[in-house]
């Protein structure tokens, strides 16, 4: 491919150019766009901004926020969103009549107090900003609520340790005019459900403290953003998409690993091939971040790049990810805010909007899973109005990354998908019911909040959970109160539906780090090999009664995969139609399943080396699901003989989780999915998809909703895949808990190409 000539960055793009470059995108320069505002900011706020004028975008959010409606701004990164919120809330608190507060939450620490920099730099008459979450000591969190009238804060601090002991912030909720939710983006899924019901909840105890506040969301670019904004707030919310700011020119390049077996279809890895790429970057002068999708190809990665650099570089580079201890993550994030550090390869855990000072590439190790956090992590370099930036996206070898290498269009082309969540969900909003009857007791006029949801949550909250609220009456109005011992906030995890995690520890008592409670078996089982910061550890105890893993130091020659067993059963039935050959389904389900061993293999060969079993108890996950069952008799007239149904069912599984990400915003990681040659509760041949967290997370309703391109997605990645009998680019998933088998490739094209209705070929490998 001919590359451009006049950018810096050419002569690495011209190294790239043997074969692997698949796409190269030109993004030119783009000139700031200026709006006025309709009202003017008080003169000692605005001269102390320093700024020529606003932008377009900023200029029509902050005149929606100051007339007291919400609004949701999704720009791009470095377009100055925090002066969306920044501006109002310094004009809020100087009004001398009656002088406002502000609520800003931040998904983590590390960004409110990168905001409450921001903040304190401008030195705006009357702001007294203060941080108070879990690193605040009790002196800075009394003086925050005596003095402060700006608060940064983070979810689980608003949802534990402010809205049960809302009467110690009665003068601040009374005032509070403005609530400020950064990066909006994130807030899906189960995070996302769980802080619709935190927000309900802080909605409630300002209305009782006589206040009404006015939202201001602040979001990477993602589809309809007001939309997710209103259901998470509860109120109408505006969109302001316009984005005013200019930017330098940007170059973004698709790469795909080489095919190294023809016959396998395997490719080189993506993780060597991001460790070389940055590698280049960061040894021609290029500041370079890294995104990787597993902690284990975070730590893989930044030591590779370690050994490829010279001595003098090699210590320049570090990787983060969630799970270090605090210290370390203010560490690392004080080096790239120095410049000290020339290289950091990171998970999601930076793809926010932390200022980590000035980036000029970035290397994407695999798709995201979504366009819009492929766009979120691209933003975090070039954030000067002027300098030049790259981004490249390395190709996993999965099905979706494949994909989007055949149709480089749909990269740049799709739009950023809509996020969503699921407010509906009982294992969600039942608890949120008992921290609201906590905070005060909830009655029929709860129901604004809460709708249809509050009587059956309060009916299993009183009878069938333990009488966890007790009815009473107040004169002649019914209400339900706590009833039970403790805080109930203190039992619900907002991020990942369970609530708690597991400690990982050395023999001595040092903690290593931590992992979620649902990924613990899979994760840190006797005999895991855990990796952190570049170091292996195997994993010599895992104490259930205690949550801990203990571990001892390894020689990083190998790694392990855990592997398991399931089995689903059919809770409900909410839809159903017909889609081809098949009939398709939603409803609830039932999922059990157990960690029955594991494989450990060469770490660089990747043979295994042993299998080994395992006692663990299972675990039940009650979740929503959509689900195909196939006409018996499709099966036939696609020649998949009995013994190679399992087969066939289980490659086209794993291909259509692959490519699920395409038409919902999630991530493979995000649902599981289980195949049956003959299931008792649907009785035939059945493919289950479903939501991997209690309750769901809406990601099987837009399924279902999406089911007739999904299987032809699926159809499509299979016929396109070059190898012969399956490979990760088409029918292997790495999370598949028997290995990868059975699988039936040819089946699973000619079984698909007859339920769509589609006449076939016995060569399913298209060109």
């Amino acid at each position: 491919m001919a590359l451009l000539a006049n950018s810096p960055l050419d002569d690495l793009l011209a190294d790239l150019d043997d074969g692997r470059l698949v796409h190269v995108e030109r993004f030119p320069a783009r000139a700031p766009r200026y709006g006025e505002l309709e009202r003017p900011l008080p003169a000692a706020v605005w001269d102390r901004c320093d700024l020529p004028a606003l932008y377009t975008h900023q200029a029509q959010a902050i005149d929606l926020a100051r007339r007291g409606e919400s609004v949701a701004v999704a720009t791009g990164t470095a377009s100055g969103k925090s002066l969306c919120y920044q501006l109002p809330i310094a004009a809020a608190v100087a009004d001398p009549v009656r002088p406002g507060s502000a609520l800003c939450i931040f998904p983590t620490k590390a960004l409110a107090q990168d905001q409450l920099r921001s903040l304190n730099s401008f030195d705006f008459p009357g702001l007294v900003a203060a941080t108070y979450d879990g690193d605040a000591s009790p002196r800075e969190r009394t003086f925050a609520r005596a003095n402060a009238n700006t608060i940064l804060t983070n979810p689980e601090m608003l949802h534990a340790a402010v809205l049960p002991h809302h009467a110690k912030w009665g003068d601040f909720l009374m005032r509070l005019q403005y609530i400020v939710i950064d990066e909006l983006h994130v807030l899906r899924g189960i995070f996302g459900t769980h802080m619709a019901h935190v927000l309900r909840r802080l909605r409630r105890l300002c209305l009782r403290y006589g206040a009404d506040p006015t939202f201001v969301f602040s979001s990477a670019t993602i589809g309809d953003p007001g939309r997710l904004a209103a259901q998470l707030c509860g109120k109408p919310v505006h969109s302001v998409t316009d984005d005013g700011s200019p930017r330098g020119p940007r170059t973004f390049v698709l790469l795909n690993p080489p095919v190294v077996d023809a016959e396998t279809g395997a490719r080189t890895s993506a993780n060597a091939e991001t460790a070389s790429v940055a590698a280049q970057l960061i040894g021609a002068g290029h500041r370079t971040i890294a995104f990787c999708r597993s902690r284990k190809g975070t730590e893989l990665v930044a030591a590779d790049i370690t050994r490829r650099l010279p001595d003098h570089l090699a210590d320049t580079v570090r990787p983060y990810r969630s799970g270090y201890l605090t210290a370390e993550r203010r560490s690392i994030e004080a080096e790239l805010f120095a410049g000290t550090l020339r290289g950091v390869v990171a998970t999601s855990a930076l793809e926010l909007g932390v200022d980590i000072g000035g980036l000029d590439a970035c290397v994407l190790n695999g798709f995201p899973g979504t366009i819009a956090s492929m766009w979120q992590q691209a933003g975090r370099v070039g954030r000067s109005a002027t300098a030049e930036s790259v981004a490249i996206l390395v190709a996993g070898d999965d099905q979706l990354d494949q994909w989007l290498m055949a149709n480089p269009e749909e990269v740049f082309s799709r739009a950023p998908e809509p996020a969503v969540i699921n407010p509906s969900n009982p294992f969600i909003y039942e608890p949120h019911l008992a921290c609201a009857a906590f905070e005060t007791p909830l009655t029929h006029a709860d129901e604004r909040w809460w709708n249809d949801d509050l009587a059956d949550g309060v009916r299993t909250l009183v009878v069938a959970d333990k009488l966890k609220l007790r009815p009473t009456r107040r004169r002649t109005e019914p209400q339900a109160v706590w009833a039970a011992r403790g805080y109930p906030s203190r039992s619900i995890g907002l991020r990942t539906g369970t609530s708690g995690e597991f400690r990982i520890a050395l023999e001595d008592g040092t903690l290593i780090g931590t992992v979620d409670q649902s990924r613990a078996f899979d994760m840190v089982h006797p005999g895991a090999v855990y990796l952190h910061r570049g170091r292996s550890y195997e994993v010599v105890d895992l104490d259930l009664a205690d949550r801990a893993a203990i571990v001892t130091d390894a020689d990083g020659t190998t790694f392990t995969q855990a592997r398991s067993s399931a089995d689903l059963q059919v809770l409900s039935v909410d839809d159903h139609r017909d889609l081809g050959r098949c009939q398709l389904y939603l409803g609830s389900v039932e999922v059990s399943s157990q960690v029955t061993g594991y494989q450990s293999k060469d770490a660089r060969s990747r043979k295994i080396l042993g299998n080994h079993t395992l006692d663990l108890p299972p675990t039940a996950l009650m979740t929503r699901a959509f689900w195909y069952v196939v006409d018996p008799a499709a099966l036939v007239e696609a020649r998949v003989d009995p013994p190679d149904v399992p087969g066939t069912l289980h490659a086209a599984e794993h291909t259509g989780i692959g490519i699920l990400p395409l038409f919902t915003i999630c991530d493979r990681w995000d649902v599981g999915g289980l195949s049956i040659a003959h299931h008792p509760d649907t009785g035939g041949p059945s493919i289950f998809i479903h939501d991997a967290y209690p309750g769901g997370a809406g990601v099987a309703e837009l399924g279902f909703a999406a089911a007739d391109r999904h299987l032809a997605a699926t159809l499509a990645v299979i016929e396109a895949c070059p190898c012969a009998t399956g490979c990760p680019s088409c029918v292997q998933s790495p999370k598949c808990g028997n290995g990868n088998d059975p699988l039936d490739k040819e089946g699973a094209a000619r079984l698909l190409r007859v339920l769509l209705e589609q006449p076939f070929s016995i060569d399913v490998r298209a060109s």
